[in-house]
């Protein structure tokens, strides 16, 4: 679905990707991982053409992605970063209808869109009225997730999507949202900074260091074959080990 071919990006000429070249599977949950600064973000904001790169190429389903052809396959990706950016002079509803409004869409079938988003992510309908300060961390997450499948994307792509919640109510979304894109069968590429996270979303994992991909592969063989000594040492740098460990990993 997604394909990235030796693509390579520097800022100020200080090089955040190097090379790289990733294939992403259809209907499954790659997780991107890494140390901060490490180049995942800038990799997914090249996905969607939020950056160009130096060089090198993005294939979206076969189609190269360029200044002609990224507005249409933005239309076809879900976008979803920290802390959801939602605009605060907005109410839920609103926030999330608002790409689909601005491309003339029927009213009627959008807002059945809407409500049926609200039973998937289970969103209180009765808060679509809200502002984004009216509304928890965990409420907020869910309307940015909405707003990112309302026009039934084929590619959803996440970036540390939970990192800003309270342990608890991450927990709960975690799963929550795991079971919602199982459920779709989204193509996604989730980035996060947590093992933990990574292992518990997917069993494809990519780990990234200085702009290069170190290793990729399931946590098992991330822990039991490392491809280089980095990795062991993030492995090992992870907070709760017994979670990577246990019942979480795959």
């Amino acid at each position: 679905m997604l394909e990235v071919q030796n693509l390579s990006k520097s800022f100020n000429g200080e090089p955040a990707l190097r090379d790289i070249s990733l294939t992403v599977p259809r209907r499954v949950i790659t997780a991107l991982i890494g140390p901060s600064g490490c180049g995942k973000s800038t990799l997914l904001r090249t996905l969607i053409g939020l950056l160009f790169p130096d060089r090198g190429t993005v294939l979206f389903d076969g189609e190269p992605l360029s200044e002609r052809t990224v507005l249409r396959i933005r239309h076809r990706t879900g976008y979803v970063i920290q802390e959801g950016g939602l605009f605060p002079h907005l109410t839920a509803e609103r926030n999330i209808r608002l790409l689909a409004d601005r491309l003339g869409r029927s009213r009627r079938e959008t807002g059945e869109r809407v409500h049926e988003l609200c039973a998937i992510t289970r969103f209180p309908a009765g808060a679509l009225a809200r502002y984004p300060y009216e509304l928890s961390g965990g409420q907020r997450q869910r309307v940015a997730l909405m707003r990112a499948l309302l026009l039934d994307p084929d590619v959803l792509l996440l970036d540390e999507p939970l990192a800003a919640l309270d342990p608890i109510v991450r927990s709960s979304l975690q799963q929550e949202l795991k079971q919602t894109i199982e459920r779709l069968g989204k193509t996604t590429v989730l980035v996060t900074h947590d093992l933990a996270e990574a292992a518990w979303f997917s069993r494809d994992i990519v780990l990234m260091r200085a702009g290069r991909i170190v290793q990729r592969g399931p946590i098992s063989q991330l822990r039991e074959r490392p491809a280089a000594p980095f990795v062991t040492e993030f492995v090992r740098a992870q907070r709760g080990p017994h979670e990577i460990n246990g019942a979480r990993s795959r």
